[in-house]
Parts: structure tokens; sequence; C-alpha cells
């Protein structure tokens, strides 16, 4: 069977975008950060009607202008239309500061974890000359079935994070605080509905019936964003609903200035050669004499000399 091609990734995909160390202990290991996912998501731009993309802009809601930035500051809302300003100055008291410890307090069961915490996966690559120490740790955080509960700095801000260990590679998430994550109760759900026998083996019957033994990567595509993709590759092909504008537009322009100004240089020399050849065909009278060539400035300085 031949080998799969593999896909060629930008290169920005395949170098890690933070590097640190994993320190618990006595151990330390150097680490790069990988994202695990990438966004499927296709952005359209707001255009103007005449094809010029649209800016947002800061106003005030009351009187209608425009500010700048220095202009603005920064609230907390205590209550409708209530405000509490809050300095800069405060912000910076607040910044954790720039770090590379990823320090990893303790370790717990990876079921004890409900989903709900996960917020965003990265990549832990081993750094450095750590790929045995890498691999030791990862090997016995798969065995024990345990994740490592973490706490790392990046641009500015701290974050929790569960480490966990899946085929030998470990994997970062980015976890979600407590106070972010709401209850059933929260929005009037019971905690544990109530349901009768009968009818919970008449639907456990049902989903064995359309049951696979594991998920297949198959189904998780985003269907909505190839069709937009469709859309767009035709209609540019069909060069349909296509707008050019800003420096783009400049620089289409631009080569079809040079080709105008190439097209009317040879239209005039053709011109000029059709001339030339008219006068040199005409008939002449008996006795007349041929035209002198017409002389240039450096040939009559050539003939005063």
């Amino acid at each position: 069977m031949p080998k799969k091609k593999q896909i060629e990734r930008p290169r920005s995909e395949r170098e890690g975008f933070w590097s640190g160390t994993l320190s618990f202990g006595l151990v330390s290991i150097p680490v790069n950060f990988y994202p695990a996912n990438r966004s499927s998501h296709l952005g359209l731009r707001m255009l103007a009607p005449d094809g010029t993309p649209l800016q947002r802009r800061y106003c005030s809601s009351r009187s209608g202008k425009e500010l700048a930035p220095e202009e603005m500051v920064r609230g907390y809302e205590v209550e409708k239309d209530h405000y509490v300003v809050v300095s800069d100055d405060e912000l910076e008291k607040l910044d954790p500061g720039k770090s590379g410890d990823i320090d990893l307090r303790r370790f717990v069961p990876v079921d004890s974890i409900p989903p709900i915490y996960f917020e965003r996966g990265y990549f832990l690559g081993p750094g450095g000359k750590s790929t045995k120490a890498y691999q030791l740790l990862a090997a016995t955080m798969a065995k024990t079935r345990r994740a490592g509960i973490a706490t790392f700095v990046m641009r500015g801000k701290e974050y929790l994070i569960a480490i966990v260990a899946e085929n030998g590679i470990l994997r970062a998430e980015t976890m979600r605080f407590n106070d972010e994550i709401r209850t059933p109760e929260d929005i009037g759900l019971p905690e544990k509905p109530a349901a009768a026998k009968e009818k919970v083996r008449h639907f456990e019957q049902i989903i064995n019936k359309h049951s696979e033994p594991e998920l297949s990567r198959a189904e998780l595509h985003d269907e909505t964003s190839a069709a937009l993709l469709e859309i767009v590759k035709a209609k540019r092909a069909q060069k349909e609903d296509v707008i050019v504008t800003g420096k783009a537009e400049e620089e289409a322009a631009e080569p079809d200035l040079v080709a105008g100004l190439k097209r009317s240089l040879t239209a005039y020399g053709r011109r000029r050669a059709s001339r030339a050849r008219t006068v040199e065909d005409r008939p002449r009278r008996p006795g007349a004499r041929r035209p002198k060539p017409r002389q240039t400035a450096r040939s009559r300085a050539s003939s005063s000399k």
C-alpha cells in the first residue's frame, strides 16, 4: 500500500509559539506549546456598497462623538448604568509578569475532571534535550491515568491547565474557573430527573441499534464552511461579485497603465516609420534633388568643425 502523503502545513503551525519549563518536585522538563486545534470558520468582512472595508470605531452613546484612545477609560459595571473606573496603573499591579515556568502543583485522576471545565487544547512537545524525561513522564501519567494541574503565564495572563498524556504525547487543556461553570439549578433544571425503568430499557435498545465502536472523524466536518468556500471559489473563477479595493486595486491598475503606455509608444513608432516610407517612395520630378536628411544638434556641430 502506498504511503499516505502528508499534508504540508504552514511553518507557523509546526513551530512552538511558547516555551517554558514544566517543573514539579526536583524535576524540570523544557517543553514547547503547539496549538492542538485551529478554526475552520470562514470570516466575512463587512463592506460598504462601493466595496470599501468598514472599520469599527468607539464613540459616545450619548453625544455620538468619536473618541481617541487616550480619551477612553475602563470601567466595571456594578449595577445598571453605574460603573467603577479602573486605571491602567491598577491593572498593571495585577499583571502576573513574565514567567517561563509551568508550576505543576498536583496530580489527580483524569476521570475526576468534568469535560465542561476544558476550554482549549495545546500539545506539549519536548524542548532541547529533554526527550527522555518527557517520554518517561508521559508514560507514567498514561499508566496511572493521572492528570497534572498546573498554572503558567502566557501573554500577560495566568492560566490554569490540566496536563494529560495520550499515546506518549502530553497535552495541556486550559481550564475554566469554577465560577465560570453554570449548574443545572442555575437554569431551572432538576439535578437528577426521574425516568421510568420501562422507558429507559426502550431507549437503551434504540441507542444500541445506532451505536458504533468509536467516533468517526468523517463526522467531524464543518459542512457549512466547506459549502461557503465552494461558493467563493466558483464566484472568483467566474469573476462574479469580485471587488478589488485599496492597494490591491492600485497594483492591479498599474500594469494596465504600463501596458497602455507601451501600446501607445509602439503605435507612434509605426506611424513615424509609415510616414518615412511614404516620403521615400513618393515620385520625384526630373532633376529634383533627393531631400536632405534632417540634421541633429550633434551632426551640425560636427559639420562646423
